[in-house]
C-alpha cells in the first residue's frame, strides 16, 4: 500500500467563469417571440380547462 495518498475527498476542480456576450437584435426579437408563444399557449389552456372536458363519450355497448 501507498503511503503517498491522501485522506478525503478531492476537491472539484473551478469551472471557467463564462463571458457575456451581447445579444443580437435577432436573439431579442426570438425571446420576445418564445414569450408571446408560451403566454398564448397558457391563456388557452386555462380556458380549455375552463369549458371542460371537449368529449364526453367513448365506446358505447
Amino acid at each position: 500500500m501507498s503511503g503517498t495518498r491522501q485522506g478525503g475527498k478531492l476537491k472539484p476542480l473551478k469551472a471557467p467563469k463564462k463571458e457575456k456576450k451581447e445579444e443580437t437584435e435577432e436573439e431579442i426579437a426570438f425571446k420576445q417571440k418564445k414569450k408571446e408563444e408560451e403566454a398564448a399557449l397558457k391563456a388557452a389552456r386555462e380556458k380549455a380547462m375552463k369549458s371542460g372536458p371537449l368529449v364526453g363519450g367513448g365506446i358505447k355497448k
